[in-house]
């Protein structure tokens, strides 16, 4: 059993404060020196990205729809390894997921599986007594979900708070842990466009010092430390995902695109390639590097490559090396943003053309509306990259573009993927190519990493010569 104090941040529902109140708190506990690592709940690549800059340890997602609990539990142990407190902000409302029907894929379904306290985050605007009757129905529809407290936000005053604070600590038998009010200098920067260069930029220092500032200023740390600190013990599942592939020999060495365009990765799996002994090198396609000599196999992740059309147009050098590792055989598996990557080229939603790498026979149409959002299970429609034919495995879709192929162009498509409005061809298989907008998490798998490592190693040894 392993001690890991741990809160969950949940909301009523989107739009009440979750993110503001997650970060202000995880900034307050790390001025006290604490060692905090964010988790996300559900497949959300833009949160981690705040909760790692506020932190400094690079935050993680927990699923109970794209891995098991059992398996989403582990990765929760694992990722909280050295921390003093794992605060998760949770998704939409508390009991919002994949099923109107049940918890799956919910914050409460986390907040259960990890046997977490969870933080009920209310906003109060135009509310007093109802605000109770609001938290007692958030109790009662699931008991099993360990409400600790609650936080009020946006209220009018400190004396409309203590209003909401009085009928709540009544009606529900919890305490309410403070409040913060109604300011709308606190909203955070856009969420999708330029969110990424704005942090790395730390451009969101300021607004992290002032989050810290008002949650300081308006609710009890240490009650809630104290909170976190009461979790029960948790144990590691009896199996792990990592025993169903064995470690490989020969340690090939995988190249992966990071940078600003290109980012959108799960921490697990990165890790489990390395666990099944890859090295992982990194280059900067924004920079005009190219793919590492030493590299047998290639990742190209998720990101806004729309963002950084003009320049990655223009950076020859690492198209070419692109160019030259997929004739040379080498495997390359590409998601969303790297897949928009290989395309013939992007055209933004001003109407501007930009040439990419051009291996993918289709061109790319940026919209103002999201084209593709929620979760998927993919299944090969033949033996690739990652898959034998008829295996699947689960992740998430979340791209404001389309893929058009080419008129005549063959189109050798990867999988069938199943999402809520039924089944559709997806992605792009050829040779030692597989890309796709399916963002994959490894784990719901984790044979897919060992396959994509034997095509690596396979790669190398006939570079150097062992195979005829």
């Amino acid at each position: 059993m392993m001690k890991r104090p741990r809160l969950l941040i949940a909301g009523t529902g989107s739009g009440v404060g979750k993110t503001t109140i997650t970060l202000g708190v995880m900034a307050a506990f790390r001025r006290r020196g604490l060692k905090v690592q964010g988790f996300k709940c559900g497949p959300d690549y833009i949160d981690p990205t705040y909760h790692t800059a506020v932190t400094g340890r690079v935050s993680r997602n927990v699923d109970t729809w794209m891995l098991t609990e059992e398996n989403m539990r582990e990765c929760f142990i694992r990722g909280s390894d050295g921390a003093d407190l794992s605060v998760v902000e949770g998704v939409m409302g508390l009991y919002d997921g994949k099923d109107p029907l049940s918890e799956q894929g919910s914050s409460a379904s986390i907040a259960m599986a990890l046997d977490c306290p969870v933080i009920l985050v209310v906003n109060v605007q135009s509310m007093a007594r109802s605000a109770a009757a609001v938290v007692l129905g958030y109790q009662r529809l699931n008991p099993q979900v360990a409400i600790r407290g609650v936080i009020a936000n946006r209220a009018g005053s400190e004396g409309h708070y203590r209003l909401v604070k009085a009928a709540i600590e009544q009606e529900c038998g919890i305490p309410v842990l403070g409040w913060l009010a109604r300011d709308e200098s606190m909203r955070l920067p856009e969420r999708h466009l330029g969110l990424v260069p704005a942090v790395e930029r730390g451009e969101c220092e300021d607004l992290f010092a002032q989050l810290a500032d008002k949650v300081e200023q308006g609710v009890d740390m240490e009650r809630l430390l104290a909170i976190a600190q009461d979790a029960p013990p948790l144990s590691m599942p009896s199996s792990s995902y990592l025993d169903a592939v064995p470690v490989l020999p020969g340690a090939p060495v995988v190249a992966v695109a990071k940078d600003s365009a290109f980012h959108f990765y799960y921490p697990e799996n990165l890790e489990l390639l390395e666990r099944l002994g890859a090295k992982l090198v990194f280059f900067s396609p924004l920079a005009d590097e190219a793919v590492p000599e030493e590299a047998d196999g290639l990742l190209i992740g998720g990101g806004f490559p729309e963002e950084f059309a003009e320049r990655l147009s223009r950076n020859e050098r690492t198209k070419q090396s692109i160019r030259r590792f997929i004739q040379c055989g080498k495997p390359v598996f590409a998601e969303c943003g790297g897949y928009m990557y290989l395309a013939r080229s992007i055209e933004t939603t001003s109407g501007q053309v930009y040439p990419m790498v051009g291996f993918i026979p289709g061109r790319v149409r940026m919209q103002h509306r999201l084209s593709a959002l929620g979760y998927r299970e993919v299944r090969a429609t033949d033996d690739n990259l990652l898959f034998a034919k008829g295996e699947s495995a689960r992740g998430h879709e979340f791209h404001y573009s389309s893929l058009e192929p080419e008129a005549g162009s063959t189109w050798p498509f990867a999988y069938t993927s199943e999402g809520r409005r039924g089944e559709m061809k997806e992605g792009y298989a050829q040779a030692n190519v597989l890309a796709g907008y399916t963002h994959l998490h490894f784990v719901s798998n984790s044979r897919i990493a060992a396959r994509f490592l034997q095509h690596c190693t396979k790669a190398r040894q006939q570079r150097s010569g062992e195979y005829a």
